[in-house]
């Protein structure tokens, strides 16, 4: 169990809360571990769980005309799914499966409800990480809609390097393993065209790219490349 504290102590949702609150949330949830592979829902599905991974990386995504688009990728100390928490009935609207071995624990809406009934701080932080990502989602929706293809694929790492990234010496280093065919995805573009990109930003030094893994040497000209 405290192991579990700890780990909500960091999750944006929960931070907030005071020692006592935290001892009372935790018994609420439920710990899953799921081997690499597995759809923990699909779009459409309805939605009734909080997620909180404790280990391992899910990856969020959709399909337009039958092509995946990842939306996000969440790790260790990570929450997902508070959408169909927040609104009753609320189907999926997106799918969620896991990229590598995944422990992940899990709460119902039920549940939720009834500690934010109790505890209605947590609904004001709630409502502010649901915004944020909202606005993760149009910077998303307008990369995908005006931009080329290279300054896609820039933005793609960049935000990965943000969001997984781990200092290493002067530069950033991308955190989890990724292969071309998901970088494109991330990015709405074809394996074939993430590939070119990526060899371009290698042969410029503003990669390097190692067992799938990218290290950002200077993060800051990356950004200004990207016109960021």
């Amino acid at each position: 169990m405290s192991a579990l504290i700890g780990l909500l102590r960091n999750v944006p949702l929960f931070q907030d809360l005071t020692e006592e609150e935290l001892r009372t949330i935790s018994p609420l949830f439920q710990e899953n571990k799921w081997n690499r592979g597995k759809l923990l829902f699909m779009e459409g599905d309805p939605g009734d769980e909080l997620f909180v991974v404790k280990s391992g990386v899910v990856k969020i995504y959709r399909f337009d005309d039958e092509k995946e688009i990842i939306l996000a990728l969440f790790g260790p100390g990570d929450f997902f799914g508070e959408m169909a928490v927040i609104q009753p009935a609320l189907n999926r609207s997106a799918t969620a499966e896991t990229l590598e071995s995944c422990s992940i624990y899990t709460m119902k809406r039920s549940v939720f409800y009834e500690f934010m009934e109790k505890h209605p701080r947590i609904c004001i932080k709630l409502l502010e990480v649901t915004v944020q990502r909202l606005r993760n989602a149009n910077d998303q929706i307008y990369n995908l809609t005006f931009l080329d293809v290279r300054s896609r694929i820039i933005r793609t790492i960049l935000r990965l390097a943000e969001e997984r990234g781990v200092k290493l010496g002067d530069g950033l280093l991308v955190d989890i393993r990724m292969t071309h065919q998901q970088l494109a995805s991330f990015a709405g573009t074809a394996r074939e065209s993430a590939t070119k990109v990526l060899q371009e930003l290698s042969e410029e030094g503003m990669i390097i790219v190692e067992k799938k893994r990218i290290f950002l040497p200077d993060h800051e000209k990356l950004k200004e490349l990207a016109g960021l």
